[in-house]
């Protein structure tokens, strides 16, 4: 019998998968140097490129290889947060060749309603992330793969949605 993970490839959640504390250390350390992005045809939201986080790399790095029983390395990292009003729209998503891992730790201070995010195969949503803090998402990609970071609504006036996310590659 062919599974899901067979057909589309590895696409898990591991919920609790960093402690609160580190995460909130994480976000005091980058918070201070986001950038501002806004196409508005295309995303609203704030990042830091290729943040040095070692020790968090390594843990998201472990729990991939595990999930997708590959030696995998390190191609970029990236800070992302969203506030009331921020959004990342899927033709704003590259497409990958070579099926490279996405990991995405949410490092939120709270979870928040609605801010998912779509990961597409085609266009068509097939794999749902929702807003939890210390969730891990695994998601191998593709050529047909995009994903979307949902908007945040503007009644959620305090919500603040940290993603720290990371793209791997088979290692030699």
């Amino acid at each position: 019998m062919t599974t899901l993970g067979e057909l589309f490839g590895a696409a898990l959640i591991v919920p609790g998968a960093i402690d609160p504390a580190r995460a909130a250390a994480v976000r005091e350390r980058w918070m201070p140097q986001l950038s501002r992005y806004t196409r508005l045809d295309r995303a609203s939201y704030e990042s830091v490129d290729n943040p040095d986080e070692p020790a968090l790399v390594a843990l998201m790095l472990r729990a991939a290889e595990r999930a997708t029983g590959r030696k995998l390395a390190c191609e970029t990292t990236r800070l992302l947060h969203l506030a009331p009003g921020d959004y990342v729209l899927a033709h704003h998503d590259p497409l990958y060749e070579g099926n490279p891992v996405e990991v995405t730790i949410d490092l939120s201070p709270a979870a928040v309603e609605d801010a998912e995010i779509h990961y597409r195969r085609s266009g068509q949503v097939f794999f749902r992330v929702p807003c939890v803090p210390s969730m891990l998402a695994i998601v191998e990609r593709g050529v047909t793969i995009t994903c979307n970071h949902c908007y945040v609504s503007k009644l959620h006036e305090r919500a603040s949605v940290v993603r720290f996310i990371i793209l791997l590659r088979d290692s030699a």
